[in-house]
């Protein structure tokens, strides 16, 4: 809120509504995280894996893109393909090692790992967004495009794993299933989740920079 307030004395209305997606995403992420689905998510893996994708897949963007929109991202910066390969492979590290059975079953059972765990899964997300948004040139697109394109491609391919799984992974109390499923249907309904809905807003950001790098490239070609 202090942020907010500093907004409004600087630069009037006019810079906080260009923040609209930040405070949509913080707001997102309050709810997210203060919420009721933080409890159940320990409980039911679909229901982890909603909190999972929200916090990555919606809250992330919205708070990158508000950043940059006040002036507080990336987007003086030039990245190269080595920070962003970088970001990348974090955000896929802390993806993939969260999801292992025994740290998501401590993060499950234990409110500091927990904590940690969603931290880390915001923190990937956030690095990943505003480098591949930072700037407007035309090798910045192309360099964003790929790490958006990457971390979809390893959202959707974890995802099938976890969902053509023929035996539970996860502990039975940490995946007790729900809307009428089993555990091990509800693990599945968490891998097709990931694999359809995961990577839905990387493909999107992926493909709208792309389209851009070859709006920039037909506009240096005529």
């Amino acid at each position: 809120m202090q942020i907010l307030s500093t907004f409004v004395r600087n630069d009037g209305w006019s810079r906080c509504f260009r923040a609209w997606p930040l405070i949509f995403g913080v707001m997102l992420l309050c709810g997210l995280w203060l919420g009721p689905l933080t409890e159940l998510s320990g409980r039911v893996f679909s229901l982890h894996m909603i909190l999972h994708l929200a916090t990555v897949s919606i809250a992330a963007p919205l708070i990158a893109i508000g950043l940059s929109r006040i002036g507080l991202g990336l987007q003086t910066v030039r990245p190269g393909i080595k920070p962003a390969i970088a970001a990348s492979a974090f955000d896929m590290f802390m993806i993939s090692v969260w999801h292992a059975p025994a740290l998501h079953e401590a993060a499950a059972r234990h409110t500091g790992v927990f904590v940690f765990q969603q931290v880390s899964f915001l923190t990937g997300a956030l690095l990943v967004w505003a480098i591949s948004f930072a700037g407007r040139a035309r090798g910045n697109a192309a360099i964003g495009a790929f790490a958006l394109l990457a971390t979809f491609m390893h959202m959707t391919m974890l995802g099938v794993l976890i969902a053509l799984a023929p035996d539970l992974i996860y502990a039975p109390d940490v995946c007790i299933g729900a809307f009428g499923l089993d555990p091990l249907r509800d693990q599945k309904l968490g891998g097709v989740l990931m694999a359809v809905f995961g990577g839905f807003s990387y493909l999107v950001g992926g493909l709208v920079l792309m389209r851009r790098l070859i709006g920039d490239r037909e506009t240096a070609s005529t």
